[in-house]
């Protein structure tokens, strides 16, 4: 190869004596354009420096692993609107941090709401000059906003959202039957997916309001608001299946369409899904990393950065979640962060939680750990690989499994099963340089999210990411602490999907 080709056809060289390659563990050499950022070879050995032209960038990273980037198919980034709970800069960061160099950011939580082609219009130019990884987006689904979804679907969106109760902000509210079916029907023929928070309060409860977010306290409540238990019974199993069977009730509408549900909590729910696969329904669900690693009985009174929606439930539950992710023929195929932040002072933490360094701002009085006054939802984008590594060490699991559910199955659900997810000729260079190994205490050097409060704070993970590369261009080095010198190269992935 002559010097001519070499600068115009610069390439990237990462090997291993261990990478994941089409869900397979073996030695690798991956080769990557600079120029496309694709995927050019792949050897299923280490090759040395030498067999590559003079100056090629060239890293062995024996022992440590080679994965395919993840794609982190839910989270709230929340720009523009509510920037100080997020945004494209620090959540990509974030991101890049733990591996993920893929992220879908969800319809609500920024303002406006995905709910409009407008609407996504402001937050791609929100984000614009300010993704560290690559950034998809999802729609909404809402009351009176049917005749926007097939643009939205032109537009580029990853999939739409709709929630069946309340979803804590007013610019995003809740769907009924009727819309549901409206949206089926609309969508019918269209290449995307239906998502659903599935909870909703069936037809006799004396349970919450109808909040997710904030959210009223029982009418008897059933013990303190600051203790995790009477949170926990006041959104009981029976939201979900309730409103799982509701969905499915209505599926017969769009019998191609694929549909999804968000952030599967209780097992409860896994044989209404199991019995609708096999009657021929397309539908898959996904977990997240706390549903599988925090349990309720381990929440103290008043840690509130513990609240989300649908609930962290108990170890029995949990141990359920993992049983069922372990089948070859599981429902839930997919694994997510569903980082939903906010600023510290919503979380209404007390004094006596430790691990903190949350301050007040003036003026403000500190809260008491009302588990239903608290904003609901867990920050941890950025963590997740370290999170499920950890706690499946005790499961059992596999580095291939991790890329199954991290990887290859969330780029699926969102339509980017044939450039990213795997590493394989052809696909984005996205890789995530992981040692499975290596340990760190999740500190603030380790929350690169903008507000620094999470469950996590304190905790000690094994795993840690040591590079991560985005299209052929190393993002994140953990060794240099540093981003990477180009700036922020994330794409915006706003082709319409096949």
């Amino acid at each position: 190869m002559d010097v001519t080709v070499i600068a115009t056809n610069p390439i990237s060289v990462l090997a291993s004596s261990r990478a994941v390659l089409d869900g397979k563990l073996t030695a690798a050499t991956v080769v990557i354009s600079q120029t496309t950022g694709k995927i050019t070879s792949i050897f299923h050995s280490v090759l040395p420096a030498s067999d590559f032209p003079p100056g090629t960038s060239y890293v062995d990273h024996s022992p440590h692993l080679l994965l395919p980037g993840l794609v982190d198919a839910h989270v709230h980034l929340n720009e523009p609107g509510r920037t100080e709970w997020e945004g494209f800069w620090t959540g990509t960061r974030a991101a890049a941090f733990g591996g993920v160099t893929t992220v879908i950011d969800m319809p609500l939580n920024a303002i406006p709401p995905t709910t409009t082609v407008a609407g996504l219009n402001e937050k791609v130019q929100a984000a614009q000059g300010k993704c560290w990884v690559d950034v998809g987006f999802y729609g909404g689904v809402v009351p009176g906003n049917s005749t926007e979804l097939t643009p939205l679907v032109q537009a580029g969106v990853r999939g739409f959202k709709g929630f069946l109760i309340d979803s804590g902000v007013p610019e995003f509210p809740a769907v009924s039957s009727a819309d549901i079916a409206l949206a089926m029907a609309t969508l019918a023929d269209e290449p995307t997916t239906l998502m659903f928070h599935a909870e909703t309060i069936p037809p006799i409860a004396d349970s919450v309001g109808d909040d997710v977010q904030h959210s009223l306290p029982p009418l008897a409540p059933a013990g303190p608001l600051d203790e995790y238990a009477t949170f926990l019974a006041s959104r009981p199993s029976s939201f979900e299946t309730y409103a799982i069977a509701e969905i499915l009730s209505l599926a017969h509408i769009a019998p191609n369409l694929p549909l999804h549900i968000v952030h599967l909590s209780a097992i409860e729910a896994i044989p209404l899904l199991r019995e609708a696969i096999a009657q021929g329904i397309k539908i898959t669900a996904e977990t997240c990393f706390h549903y599988l690693s925090l349990a309720a009985e381990s929440v103290r009174k008043g840690d509130t950065r513990h609240k989300c929606c649908p609930p962290i439930r108990s170890k029995s539950n949990q141990d359920g979640l993992w049983e069922e992710l372990m089948q070859d023929s599981s429902c839930i195929k997919t694994i997510v962060s569903d980082h939903s932040p906010c600023t510290p002072n919503l979380k209404l933490l007390p004094a006596r939680i430790s691990n903190t360094n949350i301050s007040v701002p003036d003026g403000q009085e500190e809260g008491k750990g009302d588990f239903f006054s608290a904003w609901g939802g867990v920050s941890s984008v950025g963590l997740g690989l370290s999170i499920l590594w950890t706690e499946g060490q005790r499961r059992g699991i596999s580095i291939e499994d991790v890329v199954k559910w991290c990887c290859k199955s969330t780029a699926k659900q969102v339509g980017l099963e044939n450039e990213k997810g795997d590493l394989a000729v052809g696909f984005d260079g996205d890789v995530a340089v992981f040692d499975d190994q290596g340990c760190f205490e999740v500190g603030e050097e380790a929350m690169l999210f903008r507000n620094k409060c999470s469950p996590y704070q304190g905790m000690m993970l094994q795993g840690v990411v040591k590079e991560t590369w985005v299209r052929g261009q190393r993002v994140w080095d953990r060794e240099g602490r540093e981003f990477g010198k180009e700036g922020p190269i994330g794409k915006l992935l706003l082709e319409r999907r096949r």
